[in-house]
C-alpha cells in the first residue's frame, strides 16, 4: 500500500481555527427530539373514532372507504379490510371463518396462522388505535441490526486488526477516485472541499458539523412520520419504507465485510482535518460501545437523503401525469416547495459529509447505486410476511390496518 498511497499524500498546512467550538446539544436532547417526533406521529395518525376499551366491536369502514361519512357509527367498531390502503401484498381472510392466510412467496403457496381471532385483545386494539406503532417497531429492528455490524466486523477482522484493514480500505477508495477508471466521476477531491471551508468559511463548516450530527436520525425519523401521515396511499409509503430498509441491509453487509475508515480518521499526511472532534459534532445515536465508526462505505447519510429527495419530487406531482386514487393536484406553491426541498436536501447532505471529512465521494456514489437497486428489489421483503404472521400469532396480536393519509385527505388538504 505504501507505493500506492504515497501518491495520495498531499499534506496541507493546518489552518488556524478562527471559529469557536460549536455549542453542544445535551446528551438527552436527541432522544427527546426523536421520541417527540415518533409519539407525535403516533398521535397524529391515530385511528379516530375508535376506542381501545369498552363497546362491542363490529364491522366499520373508515372515511376513505365510502363517499359518505356516518358520524352516528359506534366509535368502538373495528375497521373492515381496506384493500386500497393495505401493503405488503396481504390477502384478506374472513375474520369469521379464521381460515389460514395464504401467502405466495416466490411462486410457492404458504399457509400461515390467521391472527384475526386476536383482534379484540388489548394489545391488538392499541395497535389498531395507533397503527404507526408498527412503523416504530420496524425502525427499532433496523437500528438494532446497525448496532450489530460493529461487533460482527470486529470479530471477522480480529486476526488482522480492523483498524489497519479499515485504513487500507479508505486509502483504496481515495486511490480509486483519483486514479481508477471511475475517476472521471470525481473531478473534485474531498480535501479541496474541506480546505475551501477551512479558509474563510469556518462558521459555515461549524453549521455543517451540526447538520451531520443532528439531521441524520431526527431528519429521517421525521420524514418517515411525515410521509406516513401524508402519503397518497399506504402501498406508496410502504415502497419507500422497504426501499430505505433494504438499502440499510445492503449497507450493513458492506459495513461488516468492508470496514472503511472515514477521511477524518486517516493519518494527517493525507490532508484531512477532524472537524467533528473540534466541534464535538457526534450524534448520541452514533456514539457508544457498539457504534461502528469504521462504516464510511457507503454513506447512509446520503443514501437516506437521496431516497427522501426522490420521494419529495414524487410527492410534488410535477413529474407525474396521473395521480393516485384520492390524491389531489397540488398548487404551485407546494409543487415548488417540494421540488426545491427534494433537490436541496440531498445536495446539503452531500456537501456536509464531504466538507466534514466523514465520507468520500465514492461513499455517496455507492449509496446512490444501492438506493436504486433497493427500489427495484424492495418487494423481496415479502418473503418475511410468513415470519411476521407467525410472530404476531405468538404475540396473540392482529396487525392493524394502516391509517396513512386518512386524516389529511378527510380534511381536504393538498399538501
Amino acid at each position: 500500500m505504501d507505493p500506492m498511497s504515497g501518491n495520495l499524500t498531499n499534506p496541507v498546512e493546518p489552518p488556524q481555527w478562527n471559529s469557536k467550538p460549536a455549542w453542544k446539544l445535551p446528551g438527552w436532547a436527541e432522544p427527546v427530539i426523536v421520541a417527540t417526533i415518533l409519539f407525535g406521529a403516533m398521535i397524529l395518525t391515530r385511528r379516530r373514532g375508535y376506542r381501545i376499551l369498552g363497546g362491542k366491536p363490529g364491522p366499520y369502514r373508515s372515511y376513505l372507504d365510502s363517499s359518505q361519512t356516518d358520524s352516528a357509527r359506534s366509535s368502538d367498531e373495528l375497521l373492515a379490510y381496506d384493500p386500497e390502503n393495505e401493503d405488503d401484498a396481504q390477502e384478506y381472510t374472513a375474520a369469521t371463518k379464521q381460515l389460514p392466510k395464504e401467502r405466495r412467496i416466490c411462486g410457492v403457496l404458504v399457509h400461515t396462522p390467521n391472527t384475526s381471532r386476536f383482534k379484540n385483545n388489548i394489545h391488538s386494539r392499541i395497535l389498531q388505535r395507533f397503527p404507526f406503532l408498527i412503523e416504530m417497531f420496524y425502525w427499532i429492528i433496523n437500528y438494532a441490526f446497525y448496532r450489530m455490524t460493529s461487533i460482527l466486523s470486529q470479530r471477522l477482522f480480529a486476526a488482522t486488526g480492523i483498524w489497519a484493514v479499515a485504513e487500507a480500505h479508505g486509502l483504496a477508495v481515495l486511490e480509486a477516485e483519483q486514479f481508477g477508471w471511475l475517476s472521471v466521476l470525481f473531478p473534485i477531491q474531498e480535501k479541496d472541499v474541506q480546505q475551501w471551508f477551512m479558509h474563510g468559511h469556518q462558521d459555515a463548516l461549524t453549521v455543517l458539523n451540526k447538520v451531520y450530527a443532528l439531521i441524520h436520525i431526527p431528519g429521517t425519523v421525521g420524514f418517515i412520520a411525515w410521509y406516513y401521515a401524508l402519503a397518497p396511499s399506504h402501498p406508496t409509503f410502504a415502497t419507500v419504507r422497504r426501499t430505505m430498509t433494504l438499502t440499510n441491509f445492503f449497507a450493513f453487509i458492506i459495513f461488516i465485510f468492508y470496514p472503511c475508515m472515514p477521511p477524518r480518521l486517516l493519518p494527517k499526511e493525507y490532508g484531512f482535518l477532524d472537524t467533528v472532534r473540534h466541534d464535538d459534532a457526534q450524534s448520541v445515536w452514533m456514539s457508544g460501545k457498539y457504534v461502528n465508526s469504521l462504516a464510511a462505505m457507503p454513506s447512509m447519510h446520503f443514501g437516506y437523503a437521496f431516497c427522501i429527495g426522490c420521494t419529495l419530487l414524487y410527492h410534488s406531482g410535477i413529474f407525474r401525469t396521473k395521480l393516485e386514487k384520492g390524491e389531489r393536484r397540488k398548487n404551485l406553491f407546494w409543487k415548488t416547495f417540494y421540488l426545491v426541498l427534494g433537490l436541496a436536501y440531498p445536495t446539503l447532505i452531500l456537501t456536509t459529509i464531504v466538507a466534514t471529512a466523514n465520507h468520500y465521494f465514492m461513499d455517496a456514489f455507492v449509496a446512490f447505486c444501492l438506493v436504486v437497486v433497493a427500489f427495484f428489489c424492495n418487494k423481496i421483503f415479502y418473503v418475511f410476511l410468513p415470519l411476521e404472521d407467525w410472530f404476531l400469532w405468538l404475540l396473540r396480536a392482529e396487525k392493524p390496518i394502516p391509517s396513512t393519509g386518512e386524516r389529511f385527505r378527510e380534511l381536504g388538504f393538498r399538501i
